[in-house]
């Protein structure tokens, strides 16, 4: 009996053991299944970094290539064809309206002038032969010895003469300007900034000086170098910048530690649709004539900034089909989907012009497949890993 009874209460605690084990497994399951479900949910819930909008820059730079040129630049061709007899004034010589750069022996032309005077005697001549024709007939029909139709035709022959000796007198004013322009002559006060002929070259009217493969070239250029003009492509983003009473700081290499203060001139008021600039033009006081043209120039603009822009980071910005949006974290941690318009961008820096209030948290990177309304969780990042963004500049 005894020996049954220790039998039963063995059973019975191996029973125990059983249900003891089994209830830690299955106590062990269901907490590792609520586990896997509480990380499933917070995984769920994407982990995201928010930035506020900060006011623009009162502000906007802009560091711009530019070219300077003269304020006057006169290529002169010779309108006289012949040999260059000499030549007066050479590279870099300060020259005054009407001085003597160069003459050209122009036998050919001298020979045409010369006909064209003799042909104005010879017409000269005929035209004074039907007046005293025509007197000589007008006194015979006063006496009624030849008729009104022989009066008539002598008048006639009169005007005749008349015009074609007019013509003949045209004709040799041509040539008499033509023998003038056998003298080149400086058109106003500069400096001659090439000569592109020696002595003995020939010169061909309208065409320059022809090379040994036949290209026609300038004699010479004089530049008008008082004042300069710069030019320069200022992008369509930029160009309400340009107004009267702008003032841009020039620089240029062979002056490196000097600057020279440009005014705004004028835009051409339309873009280049490859670059979507507009040629911008300002004018520099150029006293000394240190400035040359041709001189590659650095032009640095300043104006005051648009109000009511803010500037965000590049990284938050979403390109969907409505447009260009943010997402913006809400006082509960859902992301709303908001459309802004966009002004001036750089790499790092957007300037927002609309559809941004202070405050709001705006998602940097968001996430490819975060959804509007979706709950997000806001971290801040370590310290050694926050960014300071570069502010726009041109």
């Amino acid at each position: 009996m005894a020996r049954s009874i220790r039998k039963y209460s063995g059973l019975l605690l191996v029973a125990g053991v059983l249900v003891v084990a089994s209830g830690y497994v299955i106590v062990e399951r269901m907490h590792a299944d609520h586990e896997v479900a509480r990380v499933t949910e917070h995984s769920a819930i994407p982990d995201v970094e928010v930035v506020t909008p900060e006011p623009g820059a009162k502000t906007v730079a802009l560091t711009l290539p530019g070219t300077v040129d003269a304020w006057y630049q006169a290529p002169i061709y010779p309108q006289a064809s012949g040999y260059v007899k000499m030549w007066y004034k050479d590279f870099g010589s300060d020259v005054k309206a009407g001085d003597v750069l160069a003459d050209i022996n122009a036998p050919g032309l001298d020979a045409q002038f010369a006909q064209a005077k003799a042909d104005l005697d010879a017409q000269s001549a005929k035209y004074n032969l039907t007046v005293v024709s025509a007197n000589r007939w007008h006194a015979m029909a006063q006496s009624q010895a030849v008729s009104g139709q022989s009066v008539s035709v002598a008048d006639a022959n009169r005007k005749s003469g008349y015009a074609e000796m007019q013509a003949s007198q045209h004709n040799l004013d041509r040539f008499v300007a033509l023998e003038k322009f056998k003298t080149v002559v400086a058109p106003f006060d500069g400096v001659v900034t090439s000569r592109d002929i020696n002595v003995g070259d020939y010169v061909s009217a309208g065409g320059g000086e022809h090379s040994a493969n036949g290209d026609a070239n300038q004699m010479f250029v004089v530049s008008d170098m008082h004042k300069m003009r710069l030019f320069l492509s200022v992008p369509e983003v930029f160009s309400y910048m340009l107004k009267p009473g702008l003032t841009a700081t020039v620089s240029v290499p062979q002056f490196p530690n000097r600057t020279f203060k440009a005014q705004f001139l004028t835009i051409a008021k339309g873009y280049d649709p490859n670059t979507r600039t507009a040629v911008t033009e300002f004018t520099i006081d150029n006293p000394d004539h240190l400035l040359w043209p041709g001189t590659f120039a650095s032009v640095h603009l300043t104006s005051p900034a648009e109000g009511g822009i803010w500037q965000i980071p590049t990284s938050t910005l979403v390109f969907q089909e409505a447009g260009m949006q943010v997402a913006v974290v809400s006082n509960d941690n859902h992301a709303h989907f908001r459309s802004i318009t966009v002004g001036r961008m750089a790499d790092t820096r957007t300037d927002v012009i609309s559809g941004l209030q202070p405050g709001d948290r705006i998602i940097r990177n968001p996430p490819a497949d975060l959804l509007d309304n979706q709950e997000v969780r806001v971290v801040v990042p370590a310290k050694g890993y926050e960014r300071e963004d570069e502010e726009i500049e041109g």
